[in-house]
């Protein structure tokens, strides 16, 4: 067959793969993959319960130890580890002064060790930290992905390995919110997005990971080839459960998390990293569907459920209270029904923060007494942007890689976390792009000059926040003026939308429809009209901890002709 004739049968199956693509919803997992469960979000006034007693077949003893060989297993002249933390998901324990500890455990228990500063616990081929047994004789229930197979007899002793490690004050965490790869060509994409360029950029520097939930989407099959690719990053990566990382044919909520133990070890559990605390919780509460409705779906909601909630104050209360300490979660904790115990808790603390993802936008949270955190005070939560944006949906690029602009109109990415004693900040980067593209500016591309002073320009701060401070000007002697902050649709993100409605749509899934960003700013171009000519709109951004981006965007203003409208002033693409 001729070469012209292959080529054009090639264009024209892509042209068929595309456009069916481009018919998937955004956020739809792949054909074939089981459905994503309804969301219903449980009232928040439901009052936390104790967790039910539960039968305790066993007490599970061991030794946290010096691992002095490094080869996992406790051998003679390894002393144990005194003081250090131990649980079984609702107690926490100490070791005593030899490193013995011992625990109640029934048939379906993880125990699992609270890294201690200054100690790693060993980790995987692929970086996963390994800190917990699981004590399941029986193995998990039956569900379609894989799960834990049976463990027998609970051992003699259950010991977990450390090895000292040092942990200064200042050190720096790479934070991933939803990867959500559908499928291996997708985890290709975060490959390419995403951890190529980290390893090039030394990955900032950064001693440890963690991604904020639905790890993958619906399909757990997905799994190893992600954990690969993550692991190339050669940190330990700590995991968060999300709402698509669950067993859906799980009978009830244990059970939805059997694939997640076979992988990542507990859906729950604690850890320091030098003066940091950090609690990874289980905030997705899975509700199965009724067996005895054909139709019905299952469903899930933001909560810990008492059992959780339980571990949690024990586990905070051995947790000095000068010392940061850091939630992470899936769903945003103005959404878990057990918020106002937990705003309790945080409330006690003068260092706290909060991290989830789950809605494919970035917001900064302060939350205070309208929210229902006591005590007068601001408790910071942020809402991660994504690494999978929007679903890996919109146009590809020169690589085939998906624009995937979140609803927000801010860029997939990931962020620096810099902590340094009870202090930390937060740096977001887009994906593939320069550290100091930190925001998009929208003006026209052409202003007549009487339309100059009622002409908008728009600012998307990516990471923006209520305690930014933009400013800008116009031309390099200008004025510096501070813009005022608006919610509003992105104005590139909705000129990206009219061109999928428009007549010859770009190839691609189609992206969400555009939400309200909480991170726009606003002002007119100038304030009186300049002379005709080739500006810049210089833009300076900053942030909450002190930090300071610039940026810029050139416009044409033009002398308008009598016979002749002045152009348009909608905001054209940003920059």
């Amino acid at each position: 067959m001729p070469i012209r004739l292959v080529l054009a049968f090639t264009v024209i199956a892509l042209a068929a793969i595309q456009a069916a693509v481009a018919q998937q919803a955004p956020n739809a997992p792949a054909p074939g993959a089981p459905k994503n469960p309804t969301e219903t979000v449980v009232p928040a006034e439901a009052k936390p319960a104790a967790a039910p007693a539960e039968k305790a077949l066993q007490t599970a003893t061991g030794f946290v130890f010096h691992d002095k060989n490094g080869d996992g297993r406790r051998n003679e002249g390894e002393p144990g580890v005194p003081g250090v933390r131990v649980s079984n998901g609702r107690d926490v324990v100490p070791t005593d002064a030899t490193g013995k500890y011992s625990l109640p455990v029934d048939d379906d228990t993880m125990l699992f060790v609270v890294k201690p500063r200054n100690w790693m616990t060993p980790v995987d081929g692929d970086n996963l930290p390994k800190f917990y047994y699981n004590h399941k004789p029986a193995g998990s229930p039956k569900v379609h992905f894989p799960s834990v197979a049976p463990t027998g007899p609970l051992p003699a002793s259950v010991d977990f390995a450390l090895v000292p490690r040092e942990e200064p004050d200042s050190f720096k965490l790479l934070l991933f919110g939803d990867t959500q790869p559908r499928d291996v060509k997708e985890v290709e994409y975060i490959t390419h997005d995403v951890i190529e360029p980290l390893i090039t950029a030394g990955k900032h520097g950064a001693v440890l990971g963690i991604t904020l939930g639905d790890v993958v989407f619906n399909d757990l099959s997905v799994y190893p080839p992600l954990i690969k690719s993550v692991g190339l990053l050669g940190l330990p990566w700590y995991n968060v459960l999300g709402n698509h990382d669950m067993n859906f044919d799980g009978t009830e909520d244990r059970y939805s998390d059997e694939t997640w133990e076979h992988y990542f070890g507990p859906s729950y559990y604690s850890y320091n990293h030098g003066p940091v605390h950090f609690i990874a919780l289980d905030d997705v509460i899975w509700v199965p569907a009724d067996p005895k409705d054909k139709k019905a779906k299952g469903k899930y909601h933001g909560g810990l459920g008492a059992k959780q909630m339980e571990w949690l104050r024990n586990d905070l209360a051995s947790i000095p209270n000068d010392q940061l300490v850091v939630l992470t979660m899936h769903i945003p904790i103005t959404e878990i029904e057990e918020r106002p115990e937990i705003y309790k808790l945080l409330a006690a603390r003068p260092h706290s923060l909060s991290i989830s993802a789950h809605t494919h936008t970035q917001a900064h949270k302060f939350l205070g007494s309208e929210e229902g955190f006591p005590g007068g005070g601001k408790h910071h939560h942020l809402i991660h942007a994504t690494v999978c944006g929007s679903w890996w949906s919109g146009a590809p690029d020169e690589n085939g890689i998906p624009n995937a602009t979140m609803s927000d109109g801010a860029p997939n990415g990931y962020s620096i976390v810099t902590f340094n004693g009870p202090n930390y900040d937060v740096e977001f980067h887009a994906a593939r792009r320069p550290a100091d593209h930190q925001m998009n500016i929208y003006t026209p591309e052409e202003v007549a000059v009487e339309a100059v002073p009622t002409t908008d320009v728009v600012v998307n701060v990516f990471a923006g926040s209520e305690r930014e401070k933009v400013e800008y000007r116009l031309g390099e002697s200008g004025e510096w003026r501070t813009m005022e902050q608006a919610r509003g649709e992105d104005p590139y993100f909705v000129a990206m939308k009219k061109l999928e409605e428009g007549p010859t749509p770009p190839p691609g899934r189609k992206l969400p429809a555009a939400h309200k960003s909480t991170h726009l700013w606003r002002a007119k171009l100038a304030t009186a009209a300049p002379t005709p000519g080739t500006y810049l709109v210089h833009v300076r951004a900053t942030d909450m901890f002190g930090k300071t981006h610039v940026d810029q965007r050139a416009v044409r203003i033009v002398a308008a002709s009598p016979s002749t409208p002045a152009p348009a002033t909608t905001p054209a693409a940003g920059n």
